[in-house]
């Protein structure tokens, strides 16, 4: 099935270029993630709701910031309770964190330090990356004495974000671009591209992570379950595609 699609697929043609810097934004849930993803890469790619837990998979963009290139991941959200596609999360987060070369943990000033923050903060810690501490929902001048609570997550200095208000995203973006040094770009003059579309429950997922031989793409069997783009590219038998 996999090679009869590729087959199908062949002649079409969209060309990309893939970054090597990476950065992943790993937090709790309904912290603003998906909004400072969006904010960053300068369009509406993953949904933004405030009911917790609407990103799952991890979800790619990319970022130009004073004339340097970056990829950027969003991923769902981490938290000790357990819930619905938990545990599939938290290995999408895995895996996020694994590509990264640097992790932006983001935390909500409103609601101060949590467990969560707290839980993922150790976590981020034993993985030997370059991590930056964020705080969103620093909306006017007024919120900017609560992060200095986050200093107790070991992370280094707070930097205070709005991911509504745009504030705070060029001290952020600066951060970033300061943690790696700029790689080497792998550039494809061509991709052949394609999308898996259906309705729900039809095996959507299932499809796509067969082609890719490995779990991409949450797989249940509550309808539904993928919510956002996920763009994928992969190398079969010397050629190039986007899935």
């Amino acid at each position: 099935v996999v090679n009869y699609i590729l087959e199908l697929v062949k002649d079409k043609i969209w060309g990309v270029r893939m970054l090597s810097n990476t950065v992943a934004i790993v937090g709790r849930p309904n912290v603003g993630k998906s909004t400072i993803f969006n904010r960053m890469i300068g369009e509406r790619v993953s949904i933004v709701d405030e009911t917790a837990g609407v990103t799952r998979d991890r979800i790619y963009g990319k970022c130009q910031w004073l004339t340097k290139e970056f990829s950027i991941i969003d991923t769902g959200g981490i938290q000790i309770q357990d819930q619905p596609f938990q545990k599939e999360i938290q290995a999408q987060v895995d895996i996020a964190i694994e590509e990264a070369d640097t992790i932006i943990m983001l935390c909500n000033n409103r609601d101060g330090v949590t467990s969560d923050d707290q839980y993922i903060a150790k976590l981020l810690k034993k993985t030997n990356k370059k991590v930056l501490l964020a705080v969103n929902k620093v909306d006017d001048i007024s919120f900017i004495d609560g992060i200095y609570d986050f200093y107790s997550l070991g992370l280094g200095d707070p930097i205070a974000v709005s991911a509504t208000q745009a504030i705070g995203i060029g001290d952020l973006m600066d951060a970033i671009i300061n943690s790696f040094d700029q790689k080497e770009i792998n550039s494809y003059d061509s991709m052949i591209s394609f999308a898996v579309i259906g309705r729900p429950n039809v095996g959507k997922s299932s499809l796509v992570n067969a082609i890719l031989n490995q779990e991409r793409v949450i797989v249940s069997n509550i309808e539904g379950t993928t919510r956002d783009a996920i763009d994928t590219p992969f190398e079969r038998e010397g050629k190039s595609y986007v899935v």
